[in-house]
Formats: structure tokens, sequence, C-alpha cells
């Protein structure tokens, strides 16, 4: 057609002239006057209209060419109110032939836009938000191609950068104007892992930087998109093949594996890509789209579906970039920000400058909440909506003391943060100073307090916490953060420095833990439709006794004829403690064999995880040199609760009757054999809880280095024998939580909380 002369140009030659218009300077509404004249011009448009989104959320006409001047800065249209809230409702263009006949058409007489019935507007999308509308009109009715559409919606996306980066606009006309969330935010959600910071929101998938919008030759920048597609389809492909542990649900991958293939998502990417954007642009600028035009879904499943392309839209970006998350360069107090995270992707990052974490899923149970509790690093999680109030770069408050997100806060909350601050590191200051106080109770019972860890920035925390040793040391961490399977020697030194860090002080290595929740990109697994119940932990190194026996043959090295503790999770019968144990004396005596030293003592335990060993204890105990209560899972099958649901993680308490009265059964039961025992879930971190176990008899508890200080202080602070006498009748109690009861009887005791 003869009048579409942006279509036939595309949209490069337009965005040139009016970066070249910007370079002349001048009042900031003469250039807004400017570019809505050259794009009406170009796209042979009787009107151009630009409008911005102020705080309110109204919508203000801030540039026409062909409505009347006079109505600049004048017509607002509350939300959703006229055409242009209809835009910015759906997220998507509007495309109509006659516009005064739609029914959310809103006439304005001082417009003067009587005359026109044409109608194209598209949203100025800016990470996901509408943050203003473009609109052309005309008066002859007729329908825009999808050649012009697309053509404007590049220049929208374009122009929302330009006026974020104040290349249109000064830093005083936007001031009020709602480019992105800039008002202070208190979301509440969920502490998991505990501390406060302050910091520069990061944002995991990061959007594509503005200089990198524009390609300078499509056609290369097409032939790179396509290349990436088939690269994330083919790791789709050989995920689903194996079903990889790849951290991704089998259903999932099924959908990746539809989207990756859906002709209309890949056609949105080629329209994008021909339209002058990078490949990197093309990507951002579909997942904008997506994310506009699924955000107001108020049904879980699509919302389900929106995190789904989301998810596969940072893969692909990834691919093009050549990244890998933690690659990116971080500010000096990083608060990073994402949906949801694996371990080994915290594990990435720069620690020295990660500061904090908020998520918009997870559990306290998650291996990243772990991660980020073994870092010290304060982290909160199930922020609904989090990724939609917040920029790259604005400043953040972690509350992880009160499990909330103070997004943009106002200096005077700034400053009560600092006060908070300065009081918790008075508090460390003070836990500093029990370092190497004895752990007895007022009546003279001592405990034991222990150390968990999994990484080597672990060992850091021995000396520094006053812990008599690591009571769980978690081995599936360095398998999960490496890119292939770690081999003999690699395992050999790390648990060699885990040993000599620890100096003579006892260290309990808990074999691989892998499956569940726990998952490596290098390893194939069968499908399974409840892994937590499925082929994990000792189930997998017994099935795969190579694997296990190259673990245990490095332990034994590592050793060096040293004292050495094996602890096996997720043992569930007798027979495969049995069979775990045979497995460790052949690999001694293979040892012995060649001349090596064998461990001097070996022990040799298992991990009480397993609601069926809770009542064959009588069996077990006589067979293992020691146990540890792994309350995490011991809860999650206790109460058919899978950990890592938010939905049903919360349902149960440790603090009720059940899950204290199984602890009671297990420690009474090591008592009357012998057997020493620990619990080394993360109740045993928490004052609360810990005052509980050891009421009920646990005399060795094995936490988060950040548990030990505020343990210690409650149990300098504790009378043994009144604590385990009111905690013993509150046992009989009918509730399903007597978690309140509990703190009311270690207040009335002045327990130190």
């Amino acid at each position: 057609m003869a009048d579409r002369g942006l279509a036939l140009r595309g949209p490069r030659s337009l965005l040139r002239q009016i970066r070249e218009a910007m370079a002349g300077g001048g009042p900031a509404q003469a250039r807004l006057d400017m570019v809505v004249r050259i794009i009406a011009a170009s796209m042979v448009a009787e009107v151009c209209s630009i409008y911005l989104r102020r705080a309110s959320g109204d919508m203000e006409l801030f540039a026409t060419e062909g409505l009347k001047p006079e109505a600049v800065h004048v017509t607002r249209l509350r939300p959703g109110e006229g055409l242009v809230g209809e835009i910015v409702r759906l997220g998507r263009p509007l495309n109509l032939s006659d516009a005064p006949q739609h029914p959310r058409f809103a006439y304005r007489p001082e417009t003067g836009e009587d005359p026109y019935h044409a109608f194209l507007g598209v949203p100025l999308l800016r990470g996901g938000r509408t943050v203003g509308v473009l609109v052309v009109q005309n008066r002859t009715s007729r329908h825009y191609e999808e050649d012009e559409v697309e053509d404007l919606q590049t220049i929208s996306m374009v122009l929302a950068e330009m006026v974020a980066g104040g290349e249109l606009m000064g830093q005083e006309e936007l001031k009020d104007i709602e480019l992105a969330p800039h008002r202070p935010e208190r979301l509440k959600g969920a502490r998991f892992a505990d501390g406060l910071a302050f910091g520069t929101a990061v944002l995991h998938d990061a959007p594509v930087a503005p200089e990198r919008l524009l390609s300078e030759n499509p056609a290369a920048e097409e032939a790179r998109l396509h290349a990436a597609v088939e690269v994330l389809r083919a790791q789709i492909d050989e995920m689903l093949e194996g079903h990889h542990l790849s951290g991704i649900p089998y259903e999932v991958l099924e959908t990746y594996k539809m989207f990756a293939h859906d002709r209309g998502w890949n056609r949105a990417l080629d329209e994008a890509v021909r339209s002058g954007l990078t490949a990197e642009a093309a990507v951002e600028r579909v997942r904008g789209e997506q994310r506009a035009r699924f955000a107001q879904a108020r049904d879980g499943y699509i919302r389900e579906r929106l995190h789904d392309l989301e998810d596969l839209a940072d893969r692909l970006l990834r691919i093009l970039m050549g990244e890998t998350p933690g690659g990116r360069a971080l500010p000096e107090n990083a608060i990073l920000v994402a949906r949801n995270l694996g371990p080994a992707d915290l594990l990435e990052y720069d620690r020295t400058r990660l500061k904090g974490l908020l998520l918009e899923e997870g559990s306290t149970a998650s291996h990243a909440s772990i991660v980020a509790r073994a870092l010290g690093i304060p982290c909160v999680g199930r922020l609904e909506g989090l990724r939609d109030r917040i920029s790259e770069g604005d400043p953040v408050i972690v509350d992880a003391e009160t499990g909330e997100a103070l997004l943009r806060p106002r200096a005077d909350v700034v400053e009560a943060f600092k006060a908070r601050a300065a009081l918790r590191a008075q508090r460390r200051a003070e836990f500093a100073k029990l370092r190497d106080t004895p752990a007895l109770t007022r009546d003279g019972a001592r405990i034991t307090l222990l150390m968990n860890a999994g990484l080597a920035v672990d060992l850091d925390n021995l000396e520094e916490t006053g812990a008599e040793g690591i009571g769980l040391f978690r081995t599936e961490f360095q398998f999960m953060v490496s890119e292939e399977l770690p081999r003999l020697k690699a395992q050999t030194e790390l648990y060699a420095k885990v040993l000599e860090a620890a100096g003579g002080r006892p260290v309990t290595f808990r074999t691989l833990d892998l499956g569940g929740d726990k998952v490596l990109p290098y390893m194939q697994a069968e499908r399974e439709d409840n892994p937590a119940l499925g082929w994990r932990a000792v189930r997998m190194g017994l099935d795969r006794p190579a694997l296990l026996r190259m673990q245990l043959r490095a332990l034994i090295s590592a050793a060096g004829g040293r004292e050495l503790r094996i602890m096996f999770p997720l043992v569930a019968t007798v027979d495969e403690f049995r069979a775990a144990r045979a497995m460790v004396e052949q690999e001694v005596a293979w040892a012995q064999r060649r001349g090596r030293p064998a461990p001097d003592p070996l022990r040799v335990g298992a991990m009480i995880e397993a609601p069926s060993l809770v009542w064959h204890l009588d069996a077990l105990l006589p067979l293992t040199d020691f146990v540890s209560v792994g309350t995490n899972d011991l809860m999650q099958y206790m109460f058919a609760a899978d950990r890592g649901n938010p939905r049903v993680s919360d349902r149960y308490d440790p603090l009720s009757p059940p899950a204290l009265r199984a602890l009671a059964a297990i420690q009474a039961a090591c008592a009357e054999t012998g057997t020493s025992v620990s619990v080394c879930g993360e109740v045993a971190g928490r004052p609360l809880e810990a005052f509980a176990l050891v009421a009920i008899g646990f005399e060795r508890l094995s936490m988060p280095p950040a548990g030990a200080g505020p343990v210690k202080r409650m149990i300098l602070s504790l009378d043994r024998e009144a604590a385990s006498r009111g905690v013993h009748t509150l046992l009989r109690s009918p509730a399903s939580s007597i978690r309140n009861e509990i703190e009311t009887l270690a207040r009335k005791l002045n327990v130190a909380l």
C-alpha cells in the first residue's frame, strides 16, 4: 500500500531520525513534540500521541501531532478508562477500524479527535510493565496491517528506554512518571534465612542493556536467534530423553518443549528481530509482552504458564549472551531477586558482594534456603508479585527477622534499619564472647553444639562459632556446584581439607544425598512421579555402587589413619544399613591390602529420616556407632507434606505433640542402648526449638553457623530439669501445635530466646 511508508522502510530509519533530532537538544516538550511529528510522518498518520503513566495510575497526554495542542498535560485518563486504559489493561496492541464504536471509547472534547476513526495503540513496555501508550490515528476507517503493528511495537520498546534514560525528557519532567515502581513498598513473605541486609537490587533474569537493543544487521541477528533456539531445543530434548537430573520436573520439561516449538512464540521472536532488534532485545520484547498480558490473570494455571515462558526466555537469553547467572558483575552490596533459585545458581554469584536474597517463591526447607543459611545470607521468600514491583538498581532492605522486603525505603526507614543492624551486630559480638564458653545448662547438663556444613567456605565459620565439630557435612554440595562428576582426587582433596580445618574435632560426613530436590545436570534418572519418595540418597548409592564406593574410597584416603565418621542418609530399612556398612568395610579392606592405613577409629552411622526406623530402632541401633535425626525429612514424611512445596510445607509444626513424641522416642531408645544421637535438622539452630530438644533429652545439636550463638545463650540460661518436666507435660496435649505453650514455659523459666 502506498500509505505504509514506515512499514516499507522499516523502523530503523525512523529511530535514526528520532536520535538525530534528539541530538539537537532544546526543551523536553519540544523534543517530545518533534518525536510525534516524525512518527506521524513516517506512519502516514494524521495523529500520533504519546501517553505516559503518572504515579497515580492515570495516563496523561504528553505530546501529540494532530490533536489539539491545548489538550497536552490536560487530558488524563483514569486507570482502565478509554481505549488507552484498555491497552494498559490488556498489555497488548489495540487495532480498530472505527474507534468511536468500541464500547471502551471515551470521548474527550478538548482533544478534537471527533473525525478520526482508524486507531492503533501499542503499550510502552518496560520490564513487563505498561508505562505508557503510543497511538496513531487516521480519518479513514481501516485496520492497520500486521507489519505496521510490529513496527510500532518496536518503536514503542525503544521509546520506553529513551524516556527512562532521560533522552526525551529531563529528570524534572520524569519525577512523577511511573516508568517503574518508585514509591516505597513493604512486601510480607516468609523468613528463609535469618539476618538483615540493605543494598541494591540485582535481577536474576537481568534485562537487556539499552545499548544492545538495535541491530546493524537484522539477517545476522535472525541467524543468531535461530541458532540459539536450536541449542535450546536440543537441551530440552536431551533432558527429556533421559530426564536428566536437571532440577526441573518432567512435566515442566514437556511444557518447555511445547513452548520451544510453538509457532506463535517463534513467529513473535522472528518478527521482533526482523524489525531491527537484536536477538536479545527480541527475546526481551516478547517476554515483556507475555508478562504484561498474563500479569492480570487470576487463574493460577495461566500464571504458572507465564513462569514457564519466562524461564524459557531466561534460558534463551543466556544461550545468546553466553553467560551463566553468576557470570555478571555485582555491585558492592547486591540483593539478588529471583522467582526461585537452585543452590547451584546461588553459589555461582560472588558471595563477597551478595548480601541478601529475595524470592517470589521457594520454601524454608529448599536447598537454596539451606545454602543461604550456610553462607549467612539473609533470605526472604514467598514475596508475591515481587518481580513486577522491583527494578534493577532499586534500593532494598531484606528483613529476614520479620520476613519482609522493603522496596525503595524512605530515608527514615533506612536510618531505623541501620540502628537495628547495629544492635544485631552488637548481639553478634555478645555471642562471640560466648565462643569458648562450654554449653552448660544452669543445672550442669553438658550440651554439645556442632555445625552443619557442605562447602569449603563453611570451614571459616568453625572457629568463629566455637562449634565442637561438624555434625553434618553435606558431601553432595560439591557435586551440585560442579559442571561434571567430581573425580576421586577432587573428592579426596576436599575431605582432607575439611578434616584439617576441623583440627582434630569430629567431622561427620554424610554420603551423597542426591535425588528429590537435589539434582545434578550430568547424571541421568528415570522420570518419577514423586521424587521425594523415590530413587534418592542411600538407595541411589546402593544401586550405583561404583559412585558410592568411589566416595567411600575418597573418605578413607582423606582420613589417612585418623578418625572417620561416615553417615548414610535416608535409611528406611535395617537391611539398607547393613548393605551400606558392608560396603564401607569392603573399602577399608581394599585400602589395607594396598598398605594404606585404615581409619582409626572408624564410626559408621545412620540418619533417622524415614518414620519406618522409628519403630525398628531395636534392630538398627546395635548395628550403628551413632545416629543422627534429620528433622527436615523426618517431618515431611511424618506429616506427608513436601517440604519444598510452599502450599503444604507450613501445615505442620515441629513443635507439635506427634513430632516431639517421635523425637522423644528416638532419644529414649538411644539412651537405653547407649547410642550417641544428635539432631542435625534446621530446628536445632533455632533457640525455641532447641529448648524443646534439650528438654526431651537430646545433648548433641548440629546447626547452621548462625544458630550457634543464640542457641548457646539459650542453653546457658536453661534449667534443664524444670524444662523437661514442663515439656513432657505438654506432650500429652491434644492440640496440633504447642509452640505457644512451649514459648510461654520458656519465658516463665527466664530462658533467653
